[in-house]
């Protein structure tokens, strides 16, 4: 038999699963597993190139000449980036670049200014 999570809220060992929810029949209270799940990744910590913490409105450094999709021009080693957001996926920092707009970076290409 599958162990499931007791209720966050009473700590009733009665939970059931109805679709994609988790249910407590004694207090009624409803929860996703997967919400469960994604706590813990969401405190994925996001490194710069030399190991350096991100966080969001950092200045951060472009550490080698980047190729600009969709376009000729290319981003040069040293341009700072100021303002950044983090955000999920593999370009990991969206920011606005200064003569290049809207962009999305990879954080092993930028140092921590």
């Amino acid at each position: 038999m599958n162990e499931l999570p007791n209720c966050p809220q009473c700590s009733s060992v009665y939970t059931y699963e109805d679709g994609s929810l988790l249910v407590c029949p004694e207090c009624a209270h409803e929860w996703s597993l997967d919400a469960d799940k994604g706590n813990s990744e969401e405190q994925k910590v996001i490194k710069d190139s030399n190991g350096n913490v991100l966080a969001d409105g950092d200045t951060v450094t472009v550490i080698k000449d980047l190729k600009v999709k969709g376009s000729s021009s290319v981003l040069k080693i040293g341009t700072k980036v100021k303002n950044i957001r983090l955000v999920e996926g593999d370009h990991d920092i969206d920011c606005k670049i200064d003569g290049f707009g809207a962009m999305k970076l990879k954080s092993e290409f930028v140092r921590k200014a």
